[in-house]
Parts: C-alpha cells; sequence; structure tokens
C-alpha cells in the first residue's frame, strides 16, 4: 500500500463510524464526479446546457411512454460498471 493510502486508511481507523461513514459517502461523491467529467463520462450523461438538460429530459420520457427502458438493477449494474473504469 502506498504511504499516502496507508496514511489515509490510518486515520479513517481513527474516526467515529458516523464520520468514517461520510469520508465514505464524500470518496463515492468524488468517483461520481470523475465519471461525470466530460472526458470519461459517456456523452448521455453529460449535461452540457438548459437546452441539453431539455432535450435529454424529453427523450426520456419518450423511452418511457414507448416502454424502452430498464430495471432499477440494470441501472445500477450500468453505473458500477461506468465507475469500475
Amino acid at each position: 500500500m502506498l504511504t499516502q493510502k496507508k496514511e489515509l486508511f490510518d486515520m479513517i481507523e481513527t474516526l467515529p463510524e458516523e464520520l468514517s461513514d461520510k469520508v465514505f459517502d464524500f470518496v463515492e461523491y468524488l468517483k461520481f464526479a470523475y465519471v461525470m467529467n466530460e472526458e470519461v463520462a459517456p456523452a448521455e450523461l453529460v449535461i452540457r446546457s438548459k437546452e441539453d438538460l431539455i432535450e435529454k429530459l424529453e427523450e426520456g420520457i419518450r423511452d418511457t411512454e414507448s416502454g424502452n427502458v430498464c430495471s432499477l438493477e440494470e441501472a445500477f449494474a450500468e453505473v458500477d460498471e461506468i465507475l469500475a473504469k
């Protein structure tokens, strides 16, 4: 284990449970923020403008109305796959 990672691990080990949970949540947020980087994230997940958001929401509504949707399990599996990269 790298020295920095070891130091971080040791710091987290000494935290009360509620603070270590917050550290874990923050690390998850950082991973998500990295994935949302336009160079890493799939184009359909990146919102570039208000108009782009509206277009993506309308497309989602059309997909829902036509039954072109996936289960929550499939969605989480895809997110996990993206985060693993």
